[in-house]
């Protein structure tokens, strides 16, 4: 993926920092570049990422040669590069989630995806709750993975960071390179600057070291020092002076009793990660494959059973429908015989009654022998009331009433009959004046 060739640097001050580099970095690699200060890792870092363009030799990235592109084109190689700096460079005034979608929207990430994408990688360095937060409002190693996220955002092939840890207390840089750690086991190459002797020997990838220029040291499981390996001495037997094991602290096992991790153990595995960089590997699309699939099947089976359901009530509801229709029916049909049957019962009792006043009006005043007594008493009081006067009769039960009704009407008759012989005798007078009238007029 990176490949150095006899590359050189010289500034114009004069000071040579490369003086022919050559070496190669595979994809998926962890690889530490140490060295002093000054012996020119820090320009080789900035070879990497186009900030320096070497003064002779070439530097190759996936097959392409950086070196000698134009300027136009650095912006597109660092897209797929994530950059990590020790002094973090931040943009004070925006929120930890500005500042990595700020990063996301120069290299075009689309706004519907932005987001998630910021959520995730914040997720991933532990900063889920810190999002709102500014970076003054953070400690050292928070700001330096709220960097690591904003490498992360762009989902690069290639991160490279120049150190790191150089400004955090050793706690801090462990959780800094497991999360580097993590993002390379995820399938990203990572390149680290970094003076942190201890990390690098925790951890024992491969260490280049840079002096004065030159490549001193290209190992794989190496250590920031070198050490030279022990001569094994031969087998001189069992005796008193060597008894096989060693009394106190064994010094063949002196190194590995200094570390309490699993850096250094040959059967170690890591946990795998749910995140992939670059190209996911074919068991875990396979996996998410499956489960989609069986997610699918669920859902259809899911969407059958709701849909047997409702036709289940619907023909439930149908048929109580229908019930409740033949319930009305009959209701219906039982109160029109009841209704015919009250107006035969009516009309029976009408002609049954029709016929007996019929045969009350042609019968005569022959009184029943069944009852003798009660029958002629009916009979005289009912041609007793035949004989009043209509006018006479008043529907009130007391009789005092009806007497003062009937003096009412005497009284009434009598002055009308006074009224009229009243006015008999005034057309009279009035006649008799005439006449005077006359013969006072003929004399």
């Amino acid at each position: 993926m990176i490949v150095f060739e006899n590359v050189h640097k010289t500034y114009k001050s004069g000071v040579d920092a490369l003086r022919g580099i050559d070496f190669e970095i595979k994809d998926g690699e962890f690889v530490f570049i140490i060295g002093k200060s000054g012996s020119g890792k820090s320009t080789l870092m900035k070879c990497i990422t186009c900030e320096e363009v070497p003064t002779e030799g070439n530097v190759y990235i996936d097959g392409f040669n950086i070196s000698s592109m134009s300027r136009a084109l650095v912006p597109v190689l660092r897209r797929q590069i994530g950059m990590i700096y020790q002094d973090f460079r931040l943009i004070e005034t925006k929120t930890v989630f500005e500042n990595i979608a700020f990063a996301g929207e120069i290299i075009g990430i689309p706004k519907r995806s932005l987001a998630q994408t910021v959520q995730l990688v914040l997720n991933i360095v532990g900063l889920k709750d810190k999002a709102d937060a500014y970076p003054q409002e953070l400690s050292g190693g928070e700001q330096q993975r709220v960097a690591i996220a904003r490498a992360m955002v762009n989902n690069p092939k290639l991160i490279v960071a120049d150190e790191p840890t150089g400004n955090l207390d050793p706690e801090t840089s462990e959780n800094i390179m497991a999360i580097l750690q993590e993002i390379n086991r995820s399938g990203s190459t990572v390149v680290v600057c970094t003076h942190d002797s201890n990390l690098v020997d925790r951890m024992k990838k491969r260490v280049i070291e840079i002096d004065s220029g030159l490549i001193a040291r290209d190992e794989e499981d190496s250590k920031y020092e070198h050490v030279q390996k022990p001569v094994e001495k031969d087998f001189e037997g069992y005796g008193i002076e060597n008894p096989g094991f060693a009394f106190g602290d064994d010094p063949n096992f002196e190194e590995d009793g200094e570390y309490s991790d699993n850096y250094d153990d040959d059967n170690y595995e890591a946990p795998k990660s749910e995140f992939f960089f670059g190209e996911t590997p074919p068991e875990v699309v396979a996996k998410e494959k499956a489960e989609a699939e069986a997610a699918a099947a669920a859902a259809i089976a899911a969407e059958k059973a709701a849909k047997e359901e409702a036709e289940a009530l619907d023909a439930a509801k149908d048929a109580v429908e229908e019930t409740v229709e033949e319930v009305a029916a009959a209701e219906e049909e039982t109160t029109e015989e009841i209704f015919e049957a009250s107006e035969a019962e009516e009309d029976e009792t009408y002609e049954n009654y029709s016929a007996l006043i019929e045969e009350d009006d042609g019968e005569s005043d022959v009184i029943p022998e069944d009852e003798p007594e009660e029958a002629a008493s009916e009979e005289k009081t009912s041609k007793e009331e035949e004989k009043k006067d209509p006018s006479d009769f008043v529907f009130n039960d007391d009789e005092k009433k009806v007497e003062e009704t009937k003096e009412e009407k005497k009284e009434d008759a009598k002055e009308e009959a006074e009224e009229d012989k009243n006015d008999d005798w005034i057309e009279e007078v009035s006649l008799n004046d005439i006449d005077l009238d006359i013969q006072e007029d003929d004399d």
